[in-house]
């Protein structure tokens, strides 16, 4: 059985999410909006350099972060999601509620 990690994502009037699959190292993309889903699809193939904060508010160092790497990579990349793409991830939004609702 397949370990997925799945997140809420939401863009304009969609409600969507992001399954992870830990054993291949593949997200999938579910949200209606076809321009959403591109712009999260695109995010997700490319590496990212992203400041990893450390132990102080001054204490940062430039990563080079594959999203699809693992799971934390993942979750990582995504903390900067919605400054590259517009899309937001919903960390708190249950994923079985916007399955069953994908509108607002």
């Amino acid at each position: 059985m397949a370990n997925t990690y799945s997140v809420a994502i939401s863009y304009k009037n969609d409600l969507g999410w992001i399954d992870y699959d830990e054993e291949v190292k593949k997200a999938t993309v579910h949200l209606a909006n076809e321009e959403g889903k591109k712009k999260v699809e695109e995010y997700l193939s490319k590496t990212h350099q992203i400041n990893i904060p450390h132990e102080t508010l001054m204490d940062f160092t430039h990563e080079t972060i594959d999203p699809q790497a693992d799971l934390k990579s993942l979750q990582t990349a995504l903390t900067r999601l919605w400054e590259a793409t517009n899309v937001s991830v919903d960390w708190s939004r249950p994923v079985d509620y916007v399955k069953a609702h994908p509108h607002y």
